[in-house]
């Protein structure tokens, strides 16, 4: 049977839950132990893939196309294993299913309320992973702060499992904050008492208090908290400020999280934890022998989080190098065919990211421009991928007017079109090509040397694709589709010839890069911009 483990958060968000609990789940993962990670989010759409960027960071896509919260990517990368559409829970879809099931009749007419019926719904979505099997422990991160009026079904949620399951099959971990007030020169804990107190007034008694703190806590700042909030001494785990998130397992470990949870889980703990790998991952990180400057050309570059597995994936693949990896944004709204070559001076690379809708666009296709002419290693990702094909279709095959008939639906020659299995859809939501879906490469291209095979499998997530009338005029020009589906035949990687590194995706490959896989399109493109850097010396 599956114990379960419930984070919380308490006096602010953005403390850090997700890294926590993937932290977590990496320690008892390297203990021995079958973990996994759920997220509930409080909000009400069914999942955050109409949401803007803007709002909730990436969209992040399962193996089997769920979008999901981009926690779920920390999951991943940490732990290496492949989550899916159970992972990843919203008030939205909670309702959803109890709604349709109040219309079917299936609650023979009773009146449908938030308890027992939603409550019921969630502690059921809470132990569907526990229950296959395939787990000894099951993480549940709980979005939100405690105190907002949405969290509050997730809460009494927990409350009841608690109480059904037992102490020693359940427990909860709650994150909070210990700030450092300047002016007095020391750190607070009433911030933290009182919500430790909101949390109670739920009826939930943490069993460990994990406190984000940006100083040391001292051991009678230790003894407060746990008198006050009514812990052990040993359940007061200090997560301070750390340079990298991966940083934060280890630092865990020095606090013995992972201990005081088997001990009162009542697991044994069996094995010392086997980080070799990790730590290795960590010293070639902390200590590159090279460096190099990526662009990272986008609409949503305002905020970090709408391009997170980009990031992480050139942090994986430095690593691979021993390389630093420095990206830089740039708004493709700023680039414009007069300051393109100085938007981009002095990268030794240019990544042009995924999207929808048409803001932006000329930069972009001014940006792949640039470097297919000047020979700047290039790599594009779904929307980059299409942004590419028109550039090349408008300079060098003079299709003046070559466009994504997402972005004008009245060219003449939209080489990039609608697929054929989205024209009547008319919901947004969920409705994308999503998930994994197989691609065959051609023997003897780029894309065959940087696989090391001829059959892969990538995540998508979009609705428009290459022209496949257009194929033979491009091919015959240099751009070669090296990768097709081998179902529907749609292009799904692109490359050019002659140039150093010109390679673009239809899918997603930094939603598959990992800490211990780094995915091989971000090796290579680090490796192409790397020599580029010592050529240019």
């Amino acid at each position: 049977m599956a114990k379960y483990i419930f984070v919380t958060g308490g006096v602010t968000s953005s403390l850090g839950k997700g890294i926590i609990s993937a932290s977590l789940a990496k320690l008892l993962q390297s203990r021995g132990y079958r973990v996994t990670i759920q997220k509930f989010d409080p909000y009400i759409n069914i999942d955050p893939g109409t949401l803007n960027p803007y709002e909730h960071g990436e969209c992040y896509v399962t193996e089997d196309g769920a979008e999901t919260d981009l926690d779920l990517g920390h999951y991943e990368r940490f732990l290496n294993t492949p989550t899916s559409q159970a992972n990843n829970v919203t008030t939205g879809r909670i309702y959803q299913h109890v709604i349709n099931k109040e219309r079917a009749g299936d609650y023979l007419g009773k009146t449908v309320q938030v308890v027992p019926h939603i409550t019921d719904e969630i502690k059921r979505r809470m132990q569907l992973l526990g229950q296959t099997g395939n787990y000894d422990i099951v993480i549940t991160e709980l979005g939100g702060t405690v105190g907002d009026i949405e969290s509050t079904p997730f809460i009494e949620a927990v409350r009841q499992l608690r109480w059904e399951l037992g102490n020693s099959d359940s427990l909860v971990i709650h994150l909070t904050l210990v700030p450092y007030l300047a002016a007095a020169g020391e750190l607070k804990t009433k911030p933290t008492q009182h919500s430790v107190k909101m949390l109670l007034e739920y009826g939930i008694q943490p069993d460990i208090l994990v406190c984000r703190t940006e100083h040391r806590l001292n051991q009678d700042i230790r003894k407060k908290l746990a008198l006050f909030c009514n812990v052990k001494i040993n359940a007061v785990i200090e997560s301070a400020d750390a340079t990298s998130i991966y940083d934060v397992p280890l630092l865990m470990l020095k606090e013995q999280l992972d201990k005081t949870v088997l001990a009162k889980l009542k697991l044994p703990t069996k094995n010392e934890p086997d980080l070799e790998k990790w730590k290795a991952f960590l010293g070639k990180v902390k200590n590159p022998t090279s460096e190099i400057k990526i662009g990272l050309v986008g609409k949503y570059v305002e905020l970090p989080d709408a391009y997170k597995s980009i990031n992480e994936a050139f942090i994986h693949a430095g690593a691979e190098h021993e390389c630093k990896v420095r990206v830089k944004s740039i708004a493709a709204e700023s680039i414009n065919e007069e300051n393109v070559a100085e938007k981009l001076q002095g990268l030794h690379g240019v990544l042009v990211a995924p999207g929808f809708g048409e803001r932006g666009l000329n930069g972009k296709l001014a940006a792949i421009k640039y470097v297919r002419e000047n020979q700047i290693p290039f790599m594009g990702i779904c929307l980059g991928m299409q942004c590419a094909v028109i550039e090349f279709g408008r300079n060098v095959l003079q299709l003046e007017d070559a466009n994504s008939y997402e972005m004008d639906k009245n060219s003449k020659n939209p080489v990039i079109n609608l697929m054929e299995d989205q024209k009547n859809i008319t919901n947004m939501g969920g409705t994308m090509r999503l998930g994994a879906y197989p691609c065959e490469i051609k023997k003897g291209t780029k894309a065959a040397a940087i696989y090391s095979k001829t059959r892969i499998s990538e995540r998508h997530r979009h609705r428009y694709e290459f022209n496949n009338a257009y194929l033979e005029q491009y091919e015959k020009a240099g751009m070669i589709a090296s990768g097709i589906n081998p179902d529907n035949q749609l292009v799904e990687i692109i490359e050019l010839k002659n140039h150093p590194f010109f390679v673009a995706g239809q899918f997603h490959p930094e939603l598959k890069s990992t800490v211990a896989n780094p995915h091989p399109l971000f090796v290579n493109f680090v490796a192409a911009s790397m020599a580029r850097a010592t050529k240019k010396q």
